[in-house]
């Protein structure tokens, strides 16, 4: 019999570039939504800011980043399944597949 570790730890995905979120920020406010996304990512970026200032970890702010890349990245896929006339109400919440931030 052979012993298995309890927990198996997996390596934190890399840290994203350092000007990834300004970058993020440009493409936000380009985007056809960004009079309601742009508030949101600012309040999502200045909320992990005081939380890794007060931390002192990054991994807030590196959070905030993916989370946004992915809503981008996926957002013309998500409007072309919306504009075919597929319903979302019966959507999983991004929460519940990514998890809760702290």
């Amino acid at each position: 019999m052979s012993t298995q570790p309890v927990h198996q730890h997996t390596a934190p995905p890399p840290a994203p570039a350092p000007a990834a979120a300004a970058k993020l920020r440009a493409r936000i406010a380009a985007h056809a939504a960004a009079d309601r996304w742009l508030p949101a990512f600012d309040r999502d970026w200045n909320s992990a800011l005081e939380e890794s200032r007060a931390t002192f970890d990054l991994t807030a702010l590196h959070e905030v980043v993916r989370e946004w890349q992915g809503r981008l990245d996926t957002a013309a896929s998500v409007h072309a399944f919306t504009a075919n006339g597929f319903a979302d109400t019966d959507s999983v919440a991004l929460e519940d597949v990514l998890g809760a931030r702290r």
